[in-house]
Formats: structure tokens, C-alpha cells, sequence
């Protein structure tokens, strides 16, 4: 494995994500994207609580937001100071914090530009203009409605905004004058939430379990299993509505019938001659090594965190969504047959009548990926030359190489052995390689 890297150079670790990058997402970015909107559209037609991060609309079970909270769409009709007199229509929840409708306003408001551009929540103020003066919203004011020790966040309903309003978004000035008002503002918030919970929609549930001892078990069990089937139906309806666009994804990525890269066709022939030199026969074990390497190191890291290739923002209710994705196509790469009980976790019921044919589609792509044409050697370095030209100045290599080395040194006896003892090593003199390397940064004894 390590004789491979140094044999071919040190761009092969990067050459080969980046030329996955590269070629796959030529396929399976826009699919990515798409599934990343559709699971932040389902996410916030429902209500979301802004202090407990569990939303209506989900596919993970432990963010549902399981009461049930009444709500309503609104149209606000929202003009940006100092930007002309165009209005925007934004659709929002009367149940939604001044934050939330903020972040609503400003995703559409700003859609054009890339989330980095955008100006952020806290650089923005809110006015409501329901006659000839208006009111500034904050999520906390003197307005606050107020239960016992609890305080709830303020929202459109609480301020009794009606569909149609019209807002005005504009930039905070962070003049001396205005430094002091915020301060002002953040020593009044603090007053208030003195001795004081904030909470949204729904108190915590430690809370609420401290209440339920005082007053008993108000639930037997029946309640509580029928209360759960209705969760994973509601679960179930989100996933019903997201099928596509997960399947669009999975194709993407796992289609050997596409260009796949000759980085990942070169690795996986790696791996299959290794299996073979050691007299590996078993299948699964091969399966297990190019499901770690390629799949669940790359794909499901992306997956997970499409910021990474995006400049979007990915909040924590759309992030509990996608980890149950992205467990799905984990559970697809493994050959373990999963036995399935009332008891197994939400996410595995979830996608169970899928789970089989995604399975077959990991294991066509290994397959489709076996009976390509060989990758030789000088093919490959041809391909990594011209994946590090084409973005010397995108990625910062000494990062790379700094991370190769960290790996190199945590092993560094057991490399050295291994490379005295490989014909190919030795012939290259990577041994001597690796001990000037090591000599150089760490001042490693070695035999120069």
C-alpha cells in the first residue's frame, strides 16, 4: 500500500481523490446538490426548533420534533434598505424565530450569490412596518412571553405578523455609535435571560421528565408505541418524497458503466493483486478494503459534508438528514446482511427495501471496475502530471505531503522494513527516499 505512494510519487495519495473529485463530480455533483436542497426544502416547510435543532420534517428519528406544534405559511413582502424599491416575496412559518426568518429572507433575497457573500444573520436588522412606525424584531426583548423560569424565543406569531407584511432587511453599521447600542442591547438581553431558559417551540426533554416525576407516568406503553408509529410514518413520508433524489445520487456515484477515474481503476488493481499475493481468497475481505478505500473515505465524507465542494451552509437539522443518507450508503457497501426487528434504529426500516438493490449496485460497480482495461504505470503518472497542472494553484500540496508524512512516520520501522525488502523498492532506492525525508524533518537517526 505505502510502496505504491512512494513508488508512484508523492501526488498519488492527492492525485487520487482529487481525480475522483474531479471526473465524479462531473456526474455526481449536480445530483448531490440537488438531494442537499431537496432535504433543506422538506426541513423547513415544517416548523424547526430553534434551541433543540429537531425539526417536523426528517429523516432521523432522535431530531423529530415530536410534538405537535400548530403553524401556518406566511408571505412576507420584504423590501432591502438602500437597495431600491423592489420587494422580494419570502415564504416563512408564523412559527419561526426572527433568526430563522432572517436566514429565510437572506437565502432568497441573496439566492444568486454564493452563502459565503451573503450578509450573515447577525450583520442584519429586521423592521416591521404594520403603519407609520415601525418595530424592530429580535428573537429576545422586553416582549419576551415568559413561563416560570422559561423564556420563549420571539417569533412572527408572538408579534402577531400577518401574511402579506412587509419587512425591511437592513445592514447593521458597526459605527462607534452602534458598537454602544449593542452593547446596550446584549447587557439588556442578559438582564432578561437572568436566572431565565430560552426555549422555541418545546421545552428540553430533561425538563419535561423532571416534570412528568413530579406528576407520574402520564404514558403507559401503548401510548408510547403508538406515538412512535406515528413518528416513523411521518419519517417515512419524508423519505417517500426524497426517494428520487437519493437514488439519482447513488447512481451517480456508484455507475461503473461511466468514466471512472483511471486513479481509482489503478488503486482497486492494487488492491486485487495484494489480495492475490498473500493468498487472499476471500471476497469479502477485497470488498471490505475498496469499500474503505474509495466509498466510505470519500463519498460519504462528501456526503456528509457537501460544504466541502459547495458554498452552501448546512445546517444542523439538514445535517441530521443527511447522516442517515449517508449510514444508508454505508450499510449498501458492506456485505453483512443486517436482520431487521421492531427494535432496529429508524434508519435502518427506513431504507430497508432499498438497502438490497443498492447493495448489487456497489458490488456491479466493483465488478464493472475489475473487467475495465488495465492502467499501467506510465498511464498513470501521465494522468497525475496533468491533474497536478491542472490545479497547482487550487490545493495547497505541502499540506498533502505534510499529512503523507505524518502516516509515514507513525509506521516509519515498519515502511523501512518493508521497502529493504521489495525488489521494486530497492530498485528505485525508496529506502534512502524515505530516510533523507525523515532525516530532514525530524532529525530521525538513520544509516546516511
Amino acid at each position: 500500500y505505502v510502496t505504491l505512494f512512494l513508488d508512484v510519487g508523492s501526488l498519488q495519495v492527492r492525485g487520487l481523490w482529487r481525480s475522483a473529485t474531479v471526473k465524479n463530480l462531473d456526474t455526481a455533483g449536480e445530483p448531490l446538490y440537488k438531494l442537499f436542497k431537496a432535504i433543506k426544502h422538506q426541513v423547513e416547510k415544517g416548523p424547526v426548533d430553534a434551541k433543540l435543532k429537531k425539526a417536523k420534517y426528517t429523516l432521523n428519528d432522535t431530531g423529530l420534533l415530536g410534538d405537535d406544534v400548530e403553524y401556518f405559511v406566511l408571505t412576507l413582502q420584504v423590501l432591502v434598505h438602500g437597495e431600491g424599491p423592489d420587494v422580494t416575496p419570502v415564504k416563512v412559518l408564523n412559527c419561526d424565530t426572527i433568526s430563522q426568518v432572517k436566514e429565510k429572507i437572506i437565502e432568497q433575497v441573496y439566492r444568486n450569490l454564493p452563502y459565503s457573500q451573503r450578509p450573515k444573520v447577525e450583520s442584519v436588522a429586521l423592521e416591521w412596518r404594520p403603519g407609520s412606525t415601525g418595530q424592530i424584531l429580535s428573537d429576545l426583548d422586553l416582549t419576551s412571553q415568559k413561563e416560570g423560569r422559561w423564556r420563549r424565543l420571539n417569533t412572527l406569531a408572538h408579534y402577531n405578523v400577518r401574511d402579506n407584511a412587509t419587512l425591511v432587511l437592513s445592514r447593521v453599521l458597526h459605527t462607534q455609535q452602534s458598537i454602544d447600542q449593542n452593547q446596550d442591547a446584549h447587557e439588556e438581553r442578559n438582564a432578561l435571560l437572568e436566572d431565565d431558559k430560552v426555549f422555541h417551540l418545546v421545552r428540553s426533554a430533561d425538563d419535561m421528565e423532571e416534570v412528568k416525576s413530579k406528576r407520574g407516568s402520564i404514558k403507559d406503553k401503548a401510548t408510547t408505541k403508538a406515538i412512535t408509529e406515528i413518528y416513523l410514518t411521518r419519517l417515512l413520508s419524508v423519505k417517500g418524497t426524497l426517494q428520487q433524489f437519493v437514488d439519482d445520487f447513488f447512481r451517480s456515484v456508484l455507475c461503473s458503466g461511466a468514466v471512472v477515474p483511471p486513479a481509482v481503476k489503478y488503486f482497486f488493481d492494487f488492491l486485487d493483486e495484494q489480495a492475490q499475493k498473500h493468498d487472499i481468497v476471500d471476497e469479502e475481505t477485497i470488498h471490505i478494503w475498496k469499500t474503505n478505500s474509495l466509498p466510505l473515505r470519500f463519498w460519504v465524507n462528501i456526503l456528509k459534508n457537501p460544504h466541502f465542494i459547495f458554498d452552501v451552509h448546512v445546517t444542523e437539522v439538514v445535517d441530521a438528514s443527511l447522516s442517515v443518507i449517508a449510514q444508508t450508503f454505508m450499510d449498501a457497501c458492506t456485505k453483512t446482511e443486517h436482520k431487521l426487528s421492531r427494535e432496529s434504529p429508524s434508519n435502518k426500516l427506513l431504507y430497508a427495501k432499498e438497502i438490497p438493490t443498492y447493495k448489487k449496485m456497489v458490488e456491479d460497480y466493483y465488478k464493472g471496475i475489475r473487467q475495465m482495461v488495465q492502467v499501467s504505470d506510465q498511464d498513470m503518472n501521465t494522468h497525475l502530471a496533468e491533474i497536478s497542472r491542472s490545479h497547482t494553484d487550487k490545493l495547497n500540496t505541502q499540506v498533502a505531503l505534510h499529512q503523507l508524512y505524518q502516516y509515514a512516520s507513525k509506521y516509519y520501522d515498519g515502511i523501512i522494513s518493508s521497502l529493504d525488502e521489495d525488489p521494486a523498492a530497492q530498485s528505485r532506492q525508496l529506502t534512502l527516499r524515505l530516510q533523507q525525508i525523515a532525516a530532514a524533518l525530524e532529525n530521525k537517526v538513520t544509516d546516511l
